[in-house]
């Protein structure tokens, strides 16, 4: 009797805790019913009774968050969650090149860009003759154009359900799957609703509970390109996104619910050197399709002739044959990638073709560029629940390893991918694909206020 009475008191100063916590931070009574966004619902059934016993995941991406940014600028809520749980403090590695829809979707497939086929934000098919954009939704949203099986299609095809508040891929039917739940991309979502409506997710019935939620927020990247990775506006992002997890750990903690919050970034951030850099200006492209820094040869000799004309013109980019991009890179297995590769040698802004606008400037912060010569490209990873070790310290691992950890979580059977279990086997506090129902404790969480002093880099 006791040890119950013991264990409700533990409980109910928990919950204290987390309701002084949504108060300090001005989030009790929110406005979310005002304010609520639409959800696209597409009816797979109930949870089959077999998952209605699983835990739950909250994976959530801070886009362009640098593996640094929580140490130098105070974002002392991610590493609180880090230290109760688990962390990688070197940072997580980015698969190439380290841009957004690619390496959001490596970590929902576990392949490589060059195997799932996003090969880029956007990038060019020569067999369909088309263009992949990421900002269109007419190709974004399409399914046909997304390889894989992305962690909500896995779920919903075992009879999980599972619901997407913005996730590059999750509004296309891939594989003719949709989440359950989905939130069409819109930036002007304030943050709080995101968190609010994931929430709310985790309120609904057991049979129609989502145990595989995710959620986006972009403003680090939106800064770091704009101010560079250390402007004032990407510091204040950071300190505002560590509020955003302190808000989304104290809402989960009062619904008792066995979740796991897995925050990730897809990559990092660099200052750039330089002006954009043409590469038009070292060879002739007609005949070419270009999208980016990307080449799309007409055939092959036209391939082999540009080739030529590029390597060693410049030492701030090597060029390869596609067939000889160097393995580490795992970009040399689609023709969307285009041949020759053009790969930056340094934070330098490489494209194909110039820009005709006289007030074009360029980004102070960018990305994309190999993570093994510039480390300043490797992301974040923080995990705590009831399934994850607490105090679990990580080497840099590739991100295609995020995949089987969160299926093994759910308890999902998985096919062929790149990427391997055993990297975060000492995530795991168990193998069985069991949450325990145990009650955790609150990490420290704190109200978003004065910065910790910027540490110096080695």
């Amino acid at each position: 009797m006791t040890k119950r009475i013991g264990a409700k008191v533990v409980r109910a100063i928990a919950e204290l805790a987390a309701l002084a916590l949504l108060a300090a931070i001005g989030i009790c009574g929110s406005s979310f019913a005002q304010d609520r966004v639409p959800v696209v619902v597409t009816e797979h059934g109930d949870n089959s009774p077999a998952q209605r016993d699983k835990p739950y995941i909250i994976l959530v991406s801070l886009d362009g968050f640098r593996y640094d940014y929580a140490q130098r600028y105070g974002g002392r809520n991610l590493l609180a969650l880090g230290n109760r749980g688990a962390s990688v403090p070197q940072g997580m590695i980015p698969s190439f090149p380290s841009v957004t829809f690619p390496n959001h979707y490596t970590i929902v497939t576990g392949l490589y860009p060059e195997n799932h086929g996003i090969v880029g934000n956007s990038f060019y098919d020569p067999a369909m003759r088309l263009r992949f954009v990421y900002t269109d939704r007419r190709t974004s949203a399409d399914g046909s154009w997304y390889g894989g099986v992305p962690l909500w299609v896995l779920a919903e095809r075992q009879g999980m359900r599972t619901a997407c508040f913005f996730w590059p891929g999750s509004e296309g039917a891939i594989g003719g799957v949709r989440p359950t739940y989905n939130v069409l991309f819109d930036p002007r979502v304030p943050n709080d609703i995101r968190v609010d409506q994931a929430v709310e997710w985790l309120r609904l019935p057991p049979e129609k509970r989502p145990h595989f939620i995710t959620l986006y927020f972009g403003d680090v990247d939106t800064t770091g390109h704009a101010s560079g990775t250390n402007g004032p506006d990407t510091v204040e992002a950071v300190r505002q996104l560590d509020g955003v997890i302190a808000r989304l750990v104290a809402a989960v903690a009062l619904v008792h619910l066995p979740v796991d919050i897995v925050v990730v970034s897809d990559h990092g951030m660099i200052n750039t050197q330089g002006p954009w850099i043409n590469l038009q200006q070292f060879a002739d492209l007609s005949g070419f399709e270009t999208v980016g820094s990307m080449l799309y040869a007409p055939n092959e000799a036209a391939a082999a002739r540009i080739y030529t004309k590029l390597k060693g013109a410049s030492n701030k980019f090597a060029v390869y044959r596609r067939s000889e991009v160097p393995a580490h890179l795992h970009f040399s297995g689609n023709a969307r990638i285009g041949d020759p590769v053009v790969v930056p040698t340094g934070p330098y802004l490489i494209r194909a073709i110039g820009s005709n606008d006289p007030k074009e400037v360029p980004p102070k912060g960018m990305h994309g560029y190999d993570p093994s010569t510039m480390p300043e490209m490797k992301g974040i990873f923080y995990a705590a629940g009831p399934d994850i070790r607490p105090g679990a310290k990580l080497q840099p691992f590739e991100n295609v390893n995020i995949y089987p950890l969160l299926a093994k979580i759910l308890g999902l059977n998985i096919g062929q991918i790149d990427g391997n279990l055993s990297v975060l086997q000492p995530v795991l506090r168990t193998f069985t694909g069991v949450s325990s129902t145990t009650t955790q404790p609150l990490p420290q969480l704190h109200r978003p206020g004065a910065l910790v002093p910027p540490q110096p880099q080695r």
